[in-house]
């Protein structure tokens, strides 16, 4: 009998756990925000904002302004020198850096024991509580878990505190006997040299016998090349014959899925999105014939949700998890067990349905283009991309947008820097083929294009293959949970990579 087995009655029970979550969803969140708040109480945060006065929900959008990462730096740099009860009770020790999208280079995510443990680590216990249920013929646990990590380093010169990528700050802290099952050994794992790190990560992944794989898909497409350079094998089925899933996340797989199944034959090979993020563990595909993820709200997250369209306006109103409607865009914001309160993280979501609640990333806030009244997001990107690539027979690995505002004729349009995996035959019609379907997707769009009188048809720019590793690699951004931003209101990130092409 295999570990696999043994393990299920355990997962079974877990499964359980998560139905009677999904069916009490809205009071398990009220009672997770009071215990939060019971908790913070006498921390600074919690004095100022008289969380001793808050008895419920209204009291607690009354007495708490929901707040961006620059409003709260202040205190998480303090909490990041030692200082305790700010934030959350006691000292906070790990710090995940995140690129984001801020007036900083980075930010600095606090990560509370009790947030490590209730919300990154329970959240992959889901991942694979559903993942068994979905699919009973599963081994899983039979072989060996191929885990992409970042590097992380000492924060300032506090004692045992470190800063780092998401994915390091739980390498460093799992448990030993998980390590015997995971791949790559630790040191391996923590390498700040990607290109480094890829290399040694195939090369002692290539004689092991791995069933499951996890990372950015970016990424970890990066890391299977290399594997397929170092054996001369194109299949990578016939390398790991038992691989059966990847647990994928931190960039839209559709770009990807196509070349994901051309490396890997095996008709029992599943694909399975997750939403862990550097603030919290928010949702899991929990049903292989939906794209939807389902919102995971028993683990140490409270959700509010500001309509899109009063994102960025002063004193936003936010509502609950309870008061959502399915199609329209929120903005997320998250209470945590590491102390961010009313944050807002900066995607963008849609619900399919309610109780359960399923949901899509819809893109993020800061990462659209409007430049002309055409309100186009990350979403509409995708969707349009994947209807030009099914009707031209390419492939997209990685990709950019910008507008340009007016060119020396007065003409205004979308400028598109893309990576193509698989070129079309021809530009031109690729470029019109996915102009025609984001006007299908997007009406605002739509009426912008019209007639040419507004935005004149796209551009499309053939970037050469690498280049937006070249990108990252300038920005110290190769490897670990970092992307390439989709869509951008400004023209900085594209003339620096056109810079880049120029060189």
């Amino acid at each position: 009998m295999g570990i696999t087995s043994l393990a299920r009655p355990i997962f079974k029970k877990k499964y359980e756990q998560l139905r009677h979550s999904e069916l009490n969803a809205d009071q398990e969140q009220q009672d997770l925000l009071m215990s939060m708040v019971h908790q913070a109480v006498n921390t600074e945060w919690g004095r100022s904002h008289h969380f001793d006065a808050i008895k419920n929900y209204d009291d607690f959008r009354r007495h708490v302004p929901v707040s961006t990462y620059e409003e709260l730096k202040g205190y998480i740099d303090r909490m990041r020198h030692g200082e305790k009860d700010v934030l959350w009770p006691g000292k906070v020790k790990w710090y995940a850096k995140s690129s984001g999208t801020t007036n900083d280079k980075s930010k600095f995510i606090p990560v509370s024991r009790q947030g490590l443990k209730d919300t990154h680590y329970k959240g992959s216990e889901c991942v694979v509580t559903y993942y068994l249920h979905n699919n009973p013929e599963s081994r899983l646990f039979d072989g060996r878990a191929l885990i992409l990590g970042g590097s992380h380093e000492q924060n300032y010169d506090v004692r045992e505190s470190l800063v780092g990528d998401l994915s390091a700050i739980l390498i460093e802290n799992i448990s030993p006997l998980a390590n015997l099952v995971r791949i790559p050994k630790k040191e391996t794992a923590l390498l700040s040299d990607f290109e480094v790190k890829r290399d040694r990560i195939a090369r002692e992944a290539m004689g092991k016998n791995i069933t499951n794989i996890s990372g950015v898909p970016s990424w970890m497409l990066s890391v299977l090349t290399r594997l397929q350079e170092i054996t001369g094998k194109q299949d990578i089925s016939a390398i790991w014959p038992n691989l059966e899933v990847f647990f994928h996340g931190g960039v839209a797989f559709t770009p990807y899925r196509e070349r994901y199944k051309e490396i890997i034959s095996s008709p029992k090979m599943h694909y399975m999105e997750t939403y862990n993020a550097s603030e919290g563990f928010f949702g899991v595909q929990n049903d292989p014939q939906d794209l939807a993820m389902l919102l995971l709200t028993n683990l140490g997250v409270f959700y509010e949700f500001i309509p899109l369209e009063e994102v960025g306006i002063d004193n936003p109103k936010a509502v609950p998890l309870w008061e959502v409607e399915t199609g329209r865009n929120y903005a997320m914001v998250i209470t945590t067990t590491s102390g961010l309160w009313r944050y807002q993280i900066g995607d963008t979501v849609k619900f399919t349905q309610l109780k359960p609640y399923k949901f899509f990333i819809s893109g993020r806030t800061k990462s659209f283009i409007n430049a002309f009244g055409e309100e186009l997001i990350v979403d509409n990107a995708e969707k349009g991309l994947m209807e030009a690539c099914a009707k031209t027979g390419a492939e997209v690995a990685e990709y950019t947008a910008a507008p340009v505002f007016m060119d020396a004729n007065g003409k205004c349009r979308h400028q598109w820097i893309i990576d193509f995996r698989k070129q079309p035959d021809e530009i031109d019609h690729f470029a019109e083929v996915l102009d025609q379907a984001l006007q299908h997707i997007n009406s605002d769009y739509e009426a912008k294009r019209y007639k040419d009188i507004t935005l004149q048809p796209l551009e499309i720019i053939v970037a050469p293959s690498g280049l937006f590793d070249r990108w990252l690699k300038s920005k110290g951004k190769l490897g670990g949970q970092h992307k390439v931003p989709r869509l951008c209101n400004d023209r900085k990130i594209a003339e620096e990579v056109l810079a880049l092409i120029d060189k």
